[in-house]
């Protein structure tokens, strides 16, 4: 299916010089957004999955209902957004084409994945793939973890980026390359 024909653009928004990519159409038809989140799940080599609130979250926990290997979803969630328990939280300063940031993840939730050998390895899908810098961000933060699961350690890896839009012209792709493969449903440019 041509899921491009879906998407809209605003241009200077939120700020200008910046091409806003509206993914909101593909919730808007259920059939249209099945058929989007068994393709997208399809693409997740992992069992687990971190995506990043908000547009993340809508795209990415559909997954666990999809005929595919997903089981697990951990939320990355902005500032204040996440109970925790004393040394649960895990804080990662990113970088957004509009300025730093940070994000949240809870070790509690990396625990609760499934274990590949003495690896748990994760997708890290996000709805777009611009300057990267939210994707390496928590790449590095999530790949800096080990998790001790029923007394054994385990030691996270993102093992694969996955985005429902990659914006071809923008160097989000190479920032990614070393750290693991990235793949994208649908690619656009910016011009």
């Amino acid at each position: 299916m041509d899921y491009r024909k879906f998407i809209k653009f605003y241009p200077d928004f939120p700020i200008k010089g910046v091409n806003f990519v509206d993914i909101i159409p593909f919730l808007q038809d259920k059939d249209l957004f099945r058929s989007l989140t068994h393709d997208l799940a399809d693409l997740c080599a992992a069992p687990n999955i971190a995506a990043p609130e908000a547009r993340g979250f809508l795209f990415a926990t559909p997954m666990l209902y999809a005929d595919t290997k997903v089981e697990n979803v951990i939320p990355l969630r902005k500032k204040g957004k996440l109970p925790f328990s004393e040394g649960d939280l895990i804080q990662v300063e990113i970088m957004k084409e509009y300025g730093p940031d940070h994000v949240y993840f809870r070790r509690s939730d990396l625990a609760a994945s499934k274990p590949a050998g003495d690896t748990i390895e994760i997708t890290f899908f996000d709805d777009i793939l611009a300057t990267g810098g939210t994707a390496r961000g928590l790449a590095e933060g999530l790949n800096a973890q080990t998790v001790t699961i029923a007394g054994k350690s385990y030691k996270v890896k993102v093992k694969d980026f996955v985005f429902l839009v990659e914006i071809d012209d923008l160097p989000g792709r190479a920032r990614l390359e070393d750290i693991a493969p990235v793949k994208s449903l649908i690619h656009v440019t910016e011009g």
